[in-house]
């Protein structure tokens, strides 16, 4: 007889986070990424309650820095894995986090239903066969009004983006597409990151599979100096990168819920 094991749709993701949650923190585009969604968000000049739903909330970076901007702040974090999970409720006690795969309908409450008068959901879509799906999903639990602010990757997928679950990157015509198919009105679009963040995107493609090997998944302990000095060096040079360009590779939205 034939065993067959069964392998749980959060494992891969959950495997990712375990291997990759210290080593995301110093990566340059995610703080990069960072900066772009605060300055959408404008949450110091919010006036009245803050209630934001982090989609695809990793290891709780992003929800602890909203906190810090805004203490007041009502702050939910969504992510498939459940150690990301585990790590973000140990990172920050102040905001609540769950375990959600984006493709199965939400596990939120309905009390929850119409709660967030902020979203984000910041590099998510590309990992999702059916990005417009999760964003239909998300948004009954989001206020008429709410602010939805979401980036994506352009660019070409490099052998490591491949091997994170990249199922494809966009252009500003099918994010778009995928935000008003989902029900939501489009308030700002655009690419930003020209020059150092195509720079950097190209490096890593260029790196190609030896920038799997060098992971902390291959066995590797550290990163190796030359790897660090890039980060380093990128960090410095993302000051200078614009943050509306046609020609840049990091895109952003901004969309929100219709007022009916």
């Amino acid at each position: 007889m034939q065993t067959t094991t069964t392998t749980s749709p959060d494992a891969g993701w959950d495997a990712h986070w375990q291997n990759y949650a210290a080593i995301n923190a110093l990566n340059p585009a995610q703080v990069y990424r960072r900066k772009l969604v605060f300055e959408c968000l404008a949450l110091r000049d919010t006036q009245g309650p803050v209630r934001l739903l982090d989609l695809g909330s990793g290891s709780g970076e992003f929800a602890n820095d909203v906190l810090h901007a805004r203490p007041d702040a009502d702050v939910i974090g969504l992510d498939l894995s459940p150690n990301g999970v585990e790590i973000s409720r140990q990172k920050v006690p102040g905001a609540r986090f769950f375990q959600q795969d984006f493709t199965q309908p939400m596990k939120l409450g309905d009390d929850l239903r119409g709660w967030a008068t902020h979203a984000v959901c910041s590099e998510v879509l590309e990992h999702l066969d059916d990005p417009t799906a999760m964003l239909q999903n998300v948004r009954p639990f989001l206020a008429p009004g709410c602010k939805l602010v979401i980036t994506v990757p352009a660019g070409p997928r490099s052998a490591f983006d491949k091997h994170i679950g990249h199922r494809a990157h966009f252009t500003t015509t099918r994010l778009e597409a995928t935000l008003r198919t989902a029900g939501f009105d489009v308030t700002d679009l655009r690419g930003a990151g020209f020059p150092f963040f195509n720079l950097y995107r190209l490096a890593v493609v260029l790196r190609g599979e030896k920038l799997i090997e060098d992971s902390p998944e291959s066995g590797q302990a550290n990163l190796p100096l030359a790897a660090r000095a890039t980060i380093r060096m990128f960090s410095w040079l993302f000051k200078l990168n614009t943050s509306a360009s046609r020609l840049g590779w990091q895109l952003v939205a901004v969309a929100t819920v219709p007022r009916i």
